[in-house]
């Protein structure tokens, strides 16, 4: 990691996804807090996931055109920062709603920046992107942890002062992480980026993005009001989400060795197929403790191995001065349509057809993309990614 600003890059996904382990748990329980129905709280958090569609393509646009990307960040967290501070004063479904839509406009628009920034950094050395990234999973551990606890004493309303406070940090943060080289020019012959979206592989692979981040939706939305519904406490809760970012830890740690041993598309493959395992878990032995560590434990491929995976084939997919809308389209289209769909979906499903028959369609969502990754995904990239630097 000679040369490369490890610590500065790390701090931001430090705070950054400490604010994620903020949202993803607790968010929901303090909108139940506010007596919000389970429609109204899949509607709102799919509203934050929404955002992610326009956002980082509009900041990405921008950013690309520019050349540089951290102006771009910091604008972002800032703005994103301010437009928080407003869930104060909102007093109802739709101001709430009003205010969650601007600050998500702009949180969620500076990662997929940030993103392509590192990879700049980066370049020759890809592979280590892991070492960084882990940086964000010890955040979200942190908070999803660390708050259980807390709310269990003080109760829910000490969550939005928690997302303001991450919120600053992650300004702060962006200050001090420097600019990477610059994109080289586009080359004769570079793909444009109609061209790019118009081959076959890469519509199946981003359709297979989205169907693992709606799978994704029933678990961020209503993981933890299931967890207190059947009877575990808000520290047991806690504890399970930070088990599976420790999952997802160890999964990063290892990552750039499994990226240089095997080629992209079959781990992609096998990160679906052990997310449907894990969401069939959920849906049919909610109540067994042993079952529901292995289907935290699973974090480790459900996210872990797959965005490792999906984000080298998305560096290697759109080249040159593509990288920033490719970056923002893989967050737009999986964590952002996707998580939309799927966080509508669990609301909608999670009071009538119930918590089994919401995660078992999770399930059917995963299967379905990993058929896409399993049938498309191998013309992108059959080779392995590039080798490490040691």
């Amino acid at each position: 990691m000679t040369g490369i600003p490890y610590g500065r890059l790390s701090a931001f996904y430090l705070f950054y996804f400490a604010v994620l382990g903020t949202l993803v748990p607790y968010w929901p329980v303090y909108l139940d807090h506010l007596a919000f129905s389970s429609a109204e709280i899949g509607g709102l958090m799919a509203l934050v996931m929404a955002t992610k569609i326009v956002a980082p393509n509009f900041w990405g646009w921008l950013a690309d055109r520019s050349g540089r990307r951290m102006p771009w960040v910091r604008g972002g967290s800032l703005l994103g920062l301010l437009a928080f501070a407003f869930v104060a004063l909102a007093g109802g479904f739709w101001s709430l709603a009003a205010v969650m839509l601007a600050f998500s406009f702009f949180w969620n628009a500076v990662l997929a920046q940030f993103e392509a920034n590192t990879f700049n950094h980066l370049q020759g050395n890809e592979a280590r992107y892991s070492h960084i990234r882990l940086w964000g999973s010890v955040g979200f551990i942190l908070t999803a942890v660390g708050l259980g606890p807390l709310l269990d004493l003080h109760g829910a309303a000490l969550v939005p002062w928690a997302v303001g406070a991450g919120l600053a940090a992650i300004w702060l943060t962006s200050l001090g992480a420097p600019e990477g080289p610059p994109t080289a020019a586009p080359e004769a012959g570079e793909e444009r980026l109609g061209e790019v979206l118009a081959r076959p592989a890469v519509i199946a692979f981003l359709a297979a993005c989205l169907l693992m981040q709606a799978s994704h939706g029933p678990y961020y939305t209503f993981f933890s009001l299931y967890m207190r519904d059947i009877g575990y406490s808000g520290w047991s809760t806690g504890l399970l989400w930070g088990l599976g970012v420790a999952a997802e830890v160890g999964m990063f740690l290892v990552m750039h060795r499994l990226m240089g041993r095997f080629a992209l598309a079959p781990l992609l493959v096998v990160s679906f197929a052990l997310t449907a395992l894990r969401w069939l878990v959920l849906a049919l032995f909610p109540g067994s403790v042993p079952l529901v560590i292995g289907a935290q434990i699973l974090h480790a491929a459900s996210f872990g191995l797959y965005h490792a995976v999906a984000i080298a084939l998305v560096h290697h997919v759109f080249r040159g001065r593509l990288q920033g809308r490719g970056q923002a389209l893989y967050s737009s289209l999986g964590f952002g349509a996707g998580g939309a769909v799927g966080s509508l979906y669990g609301g909608l499903l999670w009071d009538g057809a119930g918590a089994t028959a919401t995660f078992a369609g999770a399930a059917g969502m995963a299967a379905v993309g990993g058929l896409l990754a399993l049938l498309a995904v191998p013309r992108l990239a059959g080779q392995r990614a590039p080798a490490p630097v040691e």
